[in-house]
């Protein structure tokens, strides 16, 4: 009876566990369902904030289905939770929704390479146990959420490629797994933080293209398993930490355009083992190359150019037998003596050699034979602006997958080897600035990809290949400045590809100029100075896109064909020192777009058009047409120069008598209006207000070293925020200065008055102001980016001269800084207007190279403004600050044409104008800030995914 009981016992209780265990599995049935509905429920949620036009991709998203068999959900074993989302590469674009923030299960987030726009939601952060979250190449913007440091299992942040403009958040070690890091191409500004060295677990570190600034820090040597380290494209400066070269794990170090420096050490081979990458490219490293680097037997690329380099090439590269890219352009490596160049020829044993880059050094001697035994695969050779002697030799024939050829700007003499019409995969071919001789071969016409053919500046002489008709990919010739002869040919004229230029000038070609056939695309034709003779072919209209025509000093003759008046996009025509005879066709004056019209030294006559251009006396140049019309009366075709010179003295007589009485009449209304303004400025006077020292004091906090903008020659500059909120400059002088008061003074009494946008707002002035000291130092930038023009200490007052505005100073005193100053100052002139616009053309310069005037490099008679000068069109990117350009510019050539780089070519220009060694001979400073505009308007048209921030600031 008592083992009944327990029996009974024991089986209620298996009874009650049962019913329990059943319970329970009702309860868990019921959170598996409410868990994937609101997974269910969140992926709805974020379909609703895409676009429609990109939904197709997502059109199994069906709330009749389980999410676990939609597009791009992944879910657990059971189906119970969604743990993945990748849709990387759908294109869809929208916001992204906040209630992503519910998939609380989520391990991989992955929305790479879609349009996604705005800002991430600070519901990210709920993802704890997200591992993964990939949203590089969209269209992401704003500052990071600031618990995205909070994901403690994320082992793979990827965020580049988007728009978001903040710094990296100093807790990010928090992230103590994370193994990847990808921030690049964004606008991410600041320090890199040093508590990056805490993540023991960091193997790629990349963030290049971004605005980040200060040292590296230190702390990253302590990550013993990094693998990659892109820091390139940003504004750090200083030395690279010697920790780093100690990370034998790193495979890819990339530290380019940045403002790093120091010696690269010189026992790298015993540290970097494993390294594939070494790229310190546009930097100041200084010192030689070190011999080590062609100890490290895996590498693959080595990129060294722009930097600050000497000596010679060490020995050592033939032991690189996977090495792609060999690039130290741009820096100070020599040569010497008979096996100087012996290096080329160790290249041979690189097999896989495709990029080789020497351009822009001092080597010398005559380029060996061997260079033909360079690998197969060889697509890139740069060797111009060296001192290579000699011939070409006829080996590079053998280089069957060379694309480009630069041997340009040498002293490479003898004649083009017609083996180079066996490299069929070349694109461009620039042989200018040498003293080759002899005949274009017609085996270049051989060379059908050929987009791009540079081969002025020679001494070449013979006829135009007719072969040359077989370039139908061509963009560009420049045949300029050689010693051709004999005609045209037609079929360079046929060239339906030619759209860049078309360059035959400063030759001695003859006959009359071929009727164009194809060129529709071509923006430049310059056939000025050489023997062509005959009419102007109307045909010339069928150039819809050309925007330049240089006919100048041939002997054509006949008249100017109507049908230019139909090449509406034309902006410079010039038919100067030619026989041209007839009128001048009212058509012209339908050209909008002519800035520069010159048929000067011609034999014109009759009436010149009144619109258009020709309103614009600047632009007009028709002297030397003895038989032209004036505008208000015509002359006599008669004989008898007295009578012509009888009508232009009563003309003039006229005109002087005129312009006097305007002025006695101008003169009396402003001194009318003088008397009765006089009598109340007293009562209208702006009174200055009076602001104390203790405001100052605290306006800049105690005078702190974080408020100084900068230091002068007679005093410091603070920032300063008074307490009414304005935002103040504040200078301090250094009474014990000999000339800091007089310097004070001078300052206060040039912008008493002056009210512009771009100056430091003051509160009394009158008079024209010359700054005498204008550079990047003296330009302070307004919370909204507006530059703002300072320290006028050194400034001069003009007054109105009998012909000009002069200074009222008697002195001939140096005024300005050393870099900035004109030319003309150093001769004994005294200060004008025209030497503030030379500065400001040098502060131009600065912005675009990224080069002080006083850099060191400019030495032996060689300026910033000689060495930008020197570049040609085609190669203003190597001048640039790669930092302006960094969406863009690639070492690699081939980008094709882009609108970004026209603007720089404008805005060179525009400097160029402004640094003319003549003053006469500069721009105005109205005329430069109209061109500056214009560039800023056709900025404003480009895309915003391709603008360049520092470009848009020019505006």
């Amino acid at each position: 009876m008592i083992l009944f009981s327990h029996l009974l016992v024991h089986f209620a209780s298996v009874l009650i566990l049962l019913s329990l265990e059943l319970h329970n599995f009702s309860i868990g049935e019921s959170a598996v369902t409410l868990s994937i509905t609101t997974d269910r429920e969140a992926l709805i949620s974020f379909k609703s904030q895409l676009s429609n036009d990109t939904l197709n991709h997502l059109s199994s998203w069906n709330q009749n289905l389980s999410p676990c068999n939609w597009t791009g959900v992944l879910c657990d074993r059971l189906g119970q939770r969604v743990t993945g989302l990748d849709l990387s590469g759908l294109g869809l674009s929208g916001h992204l929704s906040p209630y992503i923030g519910n998939l609380s299960s989520l391990h991989s987030l992955q929305l790479q390479n879609n349009q996604f726009t705005g800002m991430i939601p600070d519901q990210i952060g709920n993802l704890f146990s997200l591992r993964i979250l990939n949203m590089s190449s969209n269209m992401l913007e704003g500052k990071l959420p600031s618990n995205i440091t909070h994901l403690n299992e994320l082992q793979v942040l990827d965020l580049s490629s988007n728009r978001f403009v903040s710094k990296i958040p100093e807790d990010i070690s928090n992230l103590e797994k994370l193994e990847v890091l990808k921030l690049g191409r964004n606008n991410f500004y600041g320090a890199i933080p040093a508590s990056l060295g805490n993540i023991s677990s960091l193997r790629n570190i990349s963030f290049g293209t971004n605005s980040l600034t200060g040292w590296i820090p230190s702390d990253l040597g302590r990550l013993h398993d990094l693998i990659e380290l892109d820091l390139t494209f940003n504004n750090l400066n200083g030395t690279v930490p010697p920790v780093i070269y100690n990370l034998s794990s790193l495979v890819n170090l990339a530290l380019a355009s940045n403002s790093l420096w120091g010696e690269i050490p010189k026992d790298l081979s015993h540290k970097f083992t494993k390294l594939v990458v070494f790229n310190i490219c546009f930097n100041n490293f200084t010192g030689g190359i070190p011999g080590s680097l062609h100890n490290l037997t895996n590498i693959q690329v080595i990129r060294l150019a722009s930097n600050h380099l000497e000596g010679t090439v060490p020995p050592g590269l033939g032991n690189l037998p996977f090495l792609r890219m060999y690039n130290i352009r741009h820096n100070r490596i020599v040569s010497s003596g008979v096996r100087g160049l012996d290096f080329i020829t160790s290249l041979t044993n690189s097999t896989l050699l495709n990029f080789l880059a020497i351009d822009n050094n001092m080597l010398e001697g005559v380029i060996p034979q061997t260079i033909g035994n360079l690998s197969k695969n060889l697509s890139i050779l740069y060797m111009g602006q060296n001192h290579f002697k000699g011939s070409i030799p006829s080996s590079i024939g053998h280089l069957s997958g060379l694309k480009l050829l630069n041997l340009s700007y040498n002293s490479i003499s003898g004649e083009i080897p017609h083996e180079l019409g066996q490299l069929q995969e070349l694109q461009e071919l620039s042989l200018a600035g040498n003293e080759i001789s002899g005949d274009i071969p017609n085996s270049l016409g051989n060379l059908l990809k050929l987009n791009h053919i540079d081969l002025s500046r020679n001494r070449l002489m013979g006829g135009i290949p007719t072969s040359f008709g077989n370039l139908q990919n061509l963009l560009c010739m420049d045949l300029s400045s050689n010693q051709l002869n004999g005609s045209i040919p037609m079929e360079i004229l046929n060239l339906p590809t030619l759209s860049n230029f078309l360059n035959l000038s400063m030759n001695f070609l003859s006959g009359p100029i071929p009727q164009i056939g194809r060129l529709s695309s071509v923006a430049i034709i310059d056939f000025s100075s050489n023997q062509l003779y005959g009419g102007i072919p109307s045909s010339l209209s069928n150039c819809l896109s050309l925007e330049k025509l240089l006919l100048a000093r041939n002997q054509l003759s006949g008249p100017i064909p109507k049908a230019l008046g139909d090449v509406k996009g034309l902006e410079t025509l010039d038919l100067s020192s030619n026989q041209l005879s007839g009128n001048i066709p009212t058509e012209i004056q339908n050209l909008h777009g002519l800035k520069l019209l010159n048929l000067s030294y011609n034999d014109l006559e009759g009436g010149i058009p009144n619109d258009g251009v020709f309103q614009n006396l600047s632009a007009v140049h028709l002297e030397g047409n003895r038989n032209l019309c004036l505008h208000f009366y015509c002359l006599p075709h008669g004989n008898g120069s007295i009578n012509i010179r009888l009508y232009i003295i009563i003309i003039g007589i006229m005109v002087t008598l005129i312009l006097y009485l305007t002025i006695r009449i101008l003169l009396h209304i402003k001194n009318k209006k003088a008397k009765v303004a006089a009598a109340t400025s007293e009562q209208l006077k702006p009174h200055a207000s009076m602001i104390s020292y203790d405001e100052l004091r605290m306006a800049t906090e105690e005078f702190s070293q974080e408020k100084l903008l900068g230091v002068g020659s007679f005093g410091s500059v603070y920032k300063g925020h008074l307490s009414g909120g304005t935002t103040v400059a504040v200078k301090v002088l250094d009474t014990l200065r000999t000339g800091s008061l007089k310097s004070f003074f001078a300052e206060c009494e040039a912008l008493k008055n002056s009210r512009h946008r771009n100056l430091v707002k003051l509160i009394t002035s009158e008079i024209a102001v010359v700054h005498c000291d204008l550079k990047p130092n003296n330009i302070l930038l307004n919370e909204d980016m507006t530059a703002k023009v300072g320290d006028f200490g050194l400034a001069r007052l003009l007054i109105q001269g009998s012909t000009n505005l002069v200074s009222i100073n008697s002195t001939h005193v140096l005024a300005g800084s050393l870099g900035y100053i004109a030319p003309e100052y150093g001769w004994g002139e005294k200060v004008s207007s025209a030497g503030d616009v030379y500065s400001f053309g040098i502060v131009l310069l600065e912005l675009l190279s990224g080069k002080s005037p006083t850099d060191e490099c400019f030495t032996g008679g060689l300026s910033i403004r000689r060495w930008v000068q020197s570049a040609s069109k085609d190669k203003t990117v190597q001048i640039v600050d790669p930092q302006l350009l960094s969406p863009i510019f690639h070492d690699e050539p081939f980008e094709g044409p882009n609108a970004q780089l026209n603007c720089v070519h404008a805005i060179v220009g525009i400097a160029l104008s402004c640094t003319a060694e003549n003053p006469d001979e500069r721009i105005g400073i109205r005329d430069a800030v109209r061109q500056l505009k214009a560039v800023r308007d056709s900025l404003s048209k480009l895309s915003a995914e391709t603008l360049t921030p520092a470009l848009e600031t020019l505006g």
